[in-house]
């Protein structure tokens, strides 16, 4: 027989928890998360938030059956939904969980369990209630970017770059963009002497972003390259001008 919705084992999708620790928990009681994709594992790292909702049941004769609906808002504005299977056919009489990329996958593993046939479901309309999409500055890329991140500070050679609390921070980055700024000062004084200015933005885990710039120049005893890293554009922009005042 169909049960009321109250009756139904589920955990509020308004729990405290993190996009991060709600989708490390779903896959952790998955018996089959491993055969997720790795693409759908990577675009989850930057959930911004989710939400779970349960969205049909079937109760018969001891036996029971869920199914979820888990959707995460992630970076680009976009939803992605998992959906979970829980049910109590297996012997033991343990409930097992399993995940799936669609409906089409949800409904093929529904109908090997050893449910009788001619009980009908019990469905909910679909309410999916997300934060909305933060307006971001920038079109993020996911690609190592905390790593990235620590090989930026790690090679500035300038004694005022940003310290430890940035370096905090930005071990979070799930995503990031380089772009290249440009009004530099003239070339003056050595042939040869360059500057060049890059911010680089990242998306960092709670959503927030954050930048820190990076001077790039040839004002060097014997001419090569020098890193600087700066928490803001200004303060970048005026090492800059230091520099070049040191060569005109």
């Amino acid at each position: 027989m169909s049960v009321p919705y109250e009756t139904a084992a589920y955990e509020p999708s308004d729990s405290p928890e993190s996009p991060e620790e709600h989708l490390a928990r779903l896959l952790g009681r998955a018996l089959n998360s491993f055969e997720l994709p790795d693409e759908t594992i990577r675009r989850l790292d930057c959930a911004l938030a989710h939400d779970g909702s349960l969205h049909s049941a079937h109760h018969s004769a001891g036996l029971h059956r869920e199914t979820y609906r888990h959707t995460w808002l992630l970076a680009d504005g976009s939803a992605l939904t998992l959906w979970e299977l829980v049910h109590n056919t297996a012997p033991g009489d343990e409930p097992q969980h399993e995940v799936y990329v669609d409906e089409e996958e949800l409904r093929t593993a529904t109908a090997r369990l050893p449910l009788p046939p001619d009980t009908p479901d019990f469905e909910l309309p679909v309410t999916v209630q997300l934060l909305p999409p933060p307006t971001l500055r920038q079109v993020y890329v996911p690609d190592g970017s905390a790593d990235h991140a620590r090989r930026l500070l790690r090679r500035a050679e300038n004694t005022d770059r940003p310290g430890a609390e940035t370096a905090a921070l930005l071990a979070t980055a799930c995503a990031h963009r380089i772009t290249q700024a440009f009004g530099r000062p003239s070339r003056a004084g050595r042939p040869g002497l360059s500057f060049s200015l890059y911010e680089h933005a990242f998306l960092l885990g709670d959503g927030a972003e954050m930048s820190v710039w990076e001077v790039e120049h040839t004002v060097t005893p014997d001419g090569r390259h020098m890193c600087e890293v700066y928490a803001s554009e200004d303060a970048a922009r005026d090492a800059m001008e230091r520099r070049a005042a040191q060569v005109s």
